[in-house]
């Protein structure tokens, strides 16, 4: 049976709906946030966070934002994973969100153009 529509998930497509169509996938305990089939966010304990080059992280991190840590099972080794909250602001203004969403979505791009193509 599928489970219900998590309620932050909803809210997050609601707040980002100025970017135009968003999606959230969950994966891996939390959920990525989609634009055009691009990760640019991620989901976790209901913690929005950004995808970040040093540039953005440095203006998140000016208004407060905190870093997405995961923590390695096997050995408890911490993981930066280039993911940056959203500021708590933000979540009350749309507008205000979909400008970090807009940032945060042409890093997505940039990092996706720097990857190798696959070959056949």
């Amino acid at each position: 049976m599928a489970k219900p529509p998590d309620p932050f998930h909803e809210f997050v497509i609601e707040l980002f709906a100025p970017m135009g169509p968003v999606s959230v996938k969950r994966m891996f305990g939390g959920a990525g946030v989609f634009r055009d089939g691009l990760m640019f966010a991620l989901i976790a304990d209901d913690t929005l966070f950004l995808k970040t080059d040093a540039a953005l992280r440095a203006e998140l991190e000016a208004e407060g934002s905190a870093p997405f840590i995961w923590v390695r099972p096997s050995d408890g080794t911490e993981v930066d994973m280039g993911y940056v909250s959203l500021p708590s602001d933000a979540l009350d203004e749309p507008d205000a969100a979909s400008d970090w969403g807009r940032k945060a979505f042409a890093v997505a791009l940039a990092a996706n153009a720097k990857k190798p193509k696959k070959k056949k």
